[in-house]
């Protein structure tokens, strides 16, 4: 099991030290999340502050962005940690598309999977001198002067996740990406009967391997030293599956669980602006439908039981304070649990 953890993001002095202290405690990956702040700019300190750690936001939005400036942003990235990028897309749903960003929506699974092609077209043309010519259903690329191309790297090219929930969503990224980044309300039954199966399906269109693909997460992990702790991180997460679960788009996980009347019930809660009060309508068991919760000593046993066997990867933030010598104990064992991925085949 590869174990990520996050950036600081707000202070930009922050992210290179947490990553060289993420890098010490032996930590796969360092990530960034697209919310209040940048999401690039705290990797690129994290980049040059590291040797080994892998660097990935988690995700970038990509619609308000053109496929060129992410092609662009994720190349010095990529160059500049020798290799170490992976590019994270996520199309995020349609309101904030629409009345944040001010973009037109559409069907965002073809979208997304004409944006990633789009994407690594424009890095060929980088990597190798030739001509841009991306003709795509809503993307069309052919201009690229030598003056607007960087050096070519000599590295692999990027790998690529995107953000899925959705069944269409997830045949894209098992069909045309390098990996998944699952959606933080994801059990392990929606991983194992409803996300596998697409992702594998996708796999099979494009002849993708399952070894070289990177399923990360679902779901939180809540630790800490004692019961108080638990508690503490439980109420955290709590507040994360009411603000989620209020959102008609996860819909589909919550009635697999039997849980469409309380998503109906957030989703009223939220469109009233009874933000605060939400979290009191999620019980301690639904919690733990989403979350991975133990102790220290709990905590290798709980992750296995959660997410062997069918992820990867999954995001873990130890408390501050938490001393670097237990988080290299704790990383270590959590390292051991089964999993399937042996690494990206990003081949030119």
């Amino acid at each position: 099991m590869r174990v990520f953890t996050m950036l600081p993001m707000r202070h930009w002095r922050e992210a290179g030290p947490a990553a060289a202290a993420a890098e010490a405690a032996g930590f796969d990956a360092v990530m960034t999340v697209e919310l209040g702040h940048d999401v690039f700019t705290p990797l690129a300190f994290a980049a040059v502050a590291t040797e080994r750690v892998e660097l990935t936001p988690s995700i970038a939005v990509a619609f308000p962005r053109s496929p060129t400036v992410i092609a662009n942003q994720a190349w010095d990235l990529h160059a500049n940690s020798n290799g170490r990028f992976v590019l994270g897309l996520g199309s995020q749903v349609r309101g904030h598309n629409e009345r944040r960003f001010g973009i037109t929506w559409g069907a965002p699974a073809p979208r997304l999977r004409d944006y990633v092609r789009a994407v690594r077209a424009v890095w060929r043309c980088w990597e190798t001198g030739g001509k841009l010519d991306y003709q795509g259903e809503h993307y069309r690329l052919t201009l690229m002067t030598p003056d607007f191309s960087p050096e070519p790297t000599g590295l692999p090219m990027v790998p690529v996740t995107i953000a899925a929930v959705g069944e269409a969503m997830l045949r894209v990224a098992g069909e045309v990406c390098d990996g998944v980044r699952l959606h933080p309300l994801c059990s392990r039954r929606y991983l194992e009967e409803v996300a596998l199966p697409r992702l594998e399906e996708g796999m099979r269109r494009s002849g993708r391997s399952r070894v070289n693909f990177d399923v990360f997460g679902g779901g939180f992990v809540v630790t800490g030293p004692d019961l108080k702790a638990i508690a503490d991180g439980m109420e955290w997460a709590r507040k994360r599956v009411a603000l989620y679960a209020s959102t008609r788009t996860y819909a589909p996980i919550l009635a697999l669980h039997n849980l469409e009347e309380l998503g109906a019930k957030l989703h009223a809660m939220s469109v009233a602006g009874r933000w605060n009060v939400m979290p009191a309508e999620v019980s301690d068991d639904t919690v733990r439908i989403f979350a991975a919760c133990g102790t220290y000593n709990e905590l290798a046993a709980v992750i296995e039981a959660r997410y062997g066997g069918l992820a990867d990867a999954i995001e873990l933030n130890f408390p501050v304070g938490t001393p670097a010598g237990l988080q290299r104990e704790l990383i270590a064992d959590i390292r051991h649990t089964p999993h399937r991925f042996e690494g990206f085949d990003t081949r030119w």
